[in-house]
């Protein structure tokens, strides 16, 4: 891998996975693979679990780490070339990915979508930019549209859990507040079509993610018949396709229940979290045996780990 984007960088799926199952059974095993080695981690929007299980991560191998959050750490970033810089933006990200890649070995990047243009959010400006003037490896830690260590984690939480050797997996649509960004979804949806599961997608008509991230999953808009018979039930709101970013549908009717969940075969619930109880899943939900959605964020540290051992074995 020259950069880690999305499922696309991985060659092989199932030997990443077998190095990941290594990496949570002895995360201490390479203490200083990483020794005078420094990560960067750049923030454009807040976080807890990518912030803290990429450090960790990064300790585990004997790296140093470096967080920046752009805005209140930094000066904020112009992204557009051939700009006259005279706003608030006071640095360009040409100069500032070559610098940064004068202090770090690897760099992370967190940037969500605005959910203004999906055209816009599309060309994944910071990303891209980064990854075009940074002369190290950047590390996806969620773009506008891909979240990739999240989605291997959740690969890995259901290894560690099914029954069965292609277990039904059923991506839900649940209410919230407010729109959220397509990023966990798409994502989710580009990583499980490359397994051999059993994948289902349920949502409300008009929340349809691109095809190009779902590659012909199974869509089904009745959310029951969607729950029947399946071991794993992945929750998540996500805005609207049509009118991009909106949230048309605060519907908690998709709330997910304990009379949902009994028509699974006793399936397990996940969520990426953070999570709003009683508006994403019922507190009975979410606090039963059944839901996986610690692990989940326990093996956001493996999959971290995983992608940071493949760059520094290379």
């Amino acid at each position: 891998m020259d950069n880690f984007f999305s499922v696309n960088d991985v060659v092989n799926l199932n030997q990443l996975l077998e190095k990941a199952k290594s990496v949570k059974e002895n995360p201490m095993k390479n203490p200083e693979l990483g020794k005078h080695k420094t990560l960067g981690l750049i923030f454009f929007n807040s976080s807890l679990r990518t912030r803290l299980s990429s450090q960790k991560a990064a300790y585990n191998l004997g790296m140093n780490v470096i967080t920046m959050n752009v805005g209140s750490d930094s000066w904020l970033l112009e992204l557009e070339d051939g700009t006259v810089m005279d706003g608030a933006k006071a640095e360009h990200i040409r100069e500032a990915a070559e610098v940064i890649s004068q202090y770090c070995d690897f760099i992370g990047i967190r940037c969500f979508a605005d959910l203004v243009d999906k055209k816009e959010d599309e060309k994944e400006k910071v990303l891209h930019g980064f990854m075009k003037y940074a002369s190290v490896p950047i590390i996806n830690l969620e773009s506008s549209t891909l979240h990739p260590l999240q989605s291997l984690a959740d690969i890995i939480t259901i290894e560690g859990h099914k029954k069965t050797t292609k277990p039904k997996v059923v991506l839900t649509w649940a209410p919230h507040p407010k729109a959220l960004p397509q990023a966990v979804p798409n994502s989710f949806a580009e990583w499980i079509t490359e397994t051999d599961y059993d994948f289902v997608i349920t949502h409300p008509k008009g929340y349809e993610l691109s095809d190009k991230f779902t590659k012909g999953a199974k869509v089904e808009y009745d959310q029951q018949k969607a729950f029947e018979g399946a071991d794993f039930i992945y929750a998540k709101n996500w805005c609207a396709s049509e009118p991009y970013g909106q949230a048309a549908c605060k519907d908690k009717d998709w709330t997910v229940d304990a009379e949902l969940m009994a028509k699974t075969n006793n399936a397990k619930f996940m969520h990426c979290l953070p999570v709003r109880r009683n508006m994403i899943v019922s507190d009975e939900v979410l606090d039963s045996e059944n839901a996986i959605h610690i692990d989940q964020a326990a093996n956001r540290v493996v999959s971290m780990q995983t992608i940071l051992e493949e760059f520094l074995k290379k």
